[in-house]
């Protein structure tokens, strides 16, 4: 990576003393990753991507809420567009996030594991889709290859407390004896217990909790006991961590 690309290998190091830091010690160092959104199915199965939108823009609210600040229509984020259509969309956004993480993070994605110099623009969206589609399709681009191209040694999913965690156990059954394989551990999210607003909602997930956790719930104390178990079972497969969304907070005077 030259001083003549945008990303080169010292970007964001701005003296000595960080670019030390950074080659010296922290750049070989594993990823241990306790909270994302990556999918356990698609690590269990080492599934691979169709295409750049695939990998990319499927399930990132982050390029999705930057989308739809650019006014880009649902149909060309979430909706029935074509993919080519939705990384359009994506590639006209970019270059209005300089200054924004997702301008950083789309170019050293496209540098690091693609090789791609280009900045993405409009212009520039056909020739990175093609360039990137092709590399998708080797097996040097299914999900666990990349994972351990780019040194990542736990990850912690983010799992809801009524989720059957098959894809942690099949995935754990399969690396038993490899020590040195990725981690893939499971994170109690339980936010939809707490989700009271909407009662057909609310006991229709009461009755999932009922049948994943295999408790009868006919009270509050049967709730949390199904809660209890169901957090029991998530620490059998390795859980160490829980993730709760508040979205509102409640206070009362004392």
């Amino acid at each position: 990576m030259t001083r003549n690309s945008f990303i080169h290998d010292d970007f964001l190091l701005q003296n000595s003393t960080a670019s030390r830091l950074y080659h010296s010690y922290a750049a070989g160092l594993p990823i241990v990753d306790f909270h994302c959104h990556l999918s356990p199915a698609l690590i269990a199965a080492n599934d691979g991507f169709r295409n750049l939108t695939n990998i990319w823009l499927d399930g990132d609210h982050y390029k999705w809420r930057a989308m739809r600040a650019m006014g880009v229509p649902e149909t060309h984020i979430t909706g029935s567009a074509s993919d080519f259509d939705k990384f359009l969309m994506w590639a006209r956004t970019v270059p209005n996030t300089l200054k924004n993480p997702l301008y950083h993070w789309t170019h050293l994605e496209l540098k690091r594991y693609f090789g791609i110099d280009l900045l993405l623009s409009e212009r520039t969206a056909e020739e990175i889709w093609e360039t990137a589609n092709a590399m998708l399709a080797t097996p040097e681009f299914r999900t666990r290859s990349l994972l351990d191209r780019m040194n990542v040694q736990v990850v912690c999913s983010t799992d809801d407390a009524v989720d059957t965690l098959e894809h942690h156990s099949a995935y754990a059954s399969e690396i038993d004896n490899d020590n040195g394989a990725l981690q893939l551990y499971p994170t109690f999210r339980p936010d939809n217990a707490m989700k009271v607003e909407d009662p057909v909602v609310f006991n229709n997930y009461v009755q999932k909790l009922s049948e994943t956790s295999g408790i009868r719930i006919q009270s509050y104390t049967d709730f949390l006991a199904a809660l209890q178990q169901r957090h029991d079972f998530f620490a059998t497969l390795g859980c160490k961590a829980s993730d709760h969304g508040i979205e509102e907070p409640y206070s009362e005077e004392y």
